[in-house]
């Protein structure tokens, strides 16, 4: 039976930028790294003698909600960003408190936006939703159920 959900992984191609844009622009805390590398008959990975570095970023609580995965060896092949639309694109939404002042904060840093935040009118109530993508295309959504106010 699921209990809920761990954490969402993301194979990234510079662990070092990655690592740095969700600490210093999205404000998750680095909660522990490791290189890991199986036995030469594999792990649960299913590759024989796979060599990774894993960084896992977490909220201010200290749970777990990130990791990043850096393929060393065998190295990952090269990717380019799905369309948010694409079969298989993934999205990580993060949630928000005051998201107009999020908004304007991501931008001084940096953050691309697809469009400025948004006010849905629900039956449950107002919600304030937008979209933006790291600096390796991974889609994040930014939501705040207090409509943005």
């Amino acid at each position: 039976m699921i209990k809920g959900l761990s954490h969402i992984g993301l194979v990234v191609q510079d662990i070092e930028k990655q690592t740095a844009f969700y600490r210093d622009a999205i404000g998750l805390r680095l909660l522990h790294e490791r290189e890991v590398e199986a036995p030469p008959d594999g792990d649960h990975t299913g590759v024989p003698g796979v060599r990774r570095k894993l960084v896992f970023m977490g909220d201010a609580s200290g749970k777990e909600l990130l990791e990043l995965v850096y393929y060393i060896e065998p190295a990952s092949a090269p990717g380019k960003p799905l369309d948010r639309s694409q079969v298989n694109s993934i999205h990580l939404c993060f949630d928000i408190d005051n998201l107009q002042g999020v908004y304007k904060d991501l931008q001084d840093k940096g953050v691309r936006f697809l469009r400025p935040p948004k006010v849905i009118q629900r039956p449950v109530g107002p919600v304030c939703l937008c979209y933006a993508q790291d600096p390796e295309g991974n889609w994040l959504e930014f939501k705040d159920e207090f409509g943005g106010q």
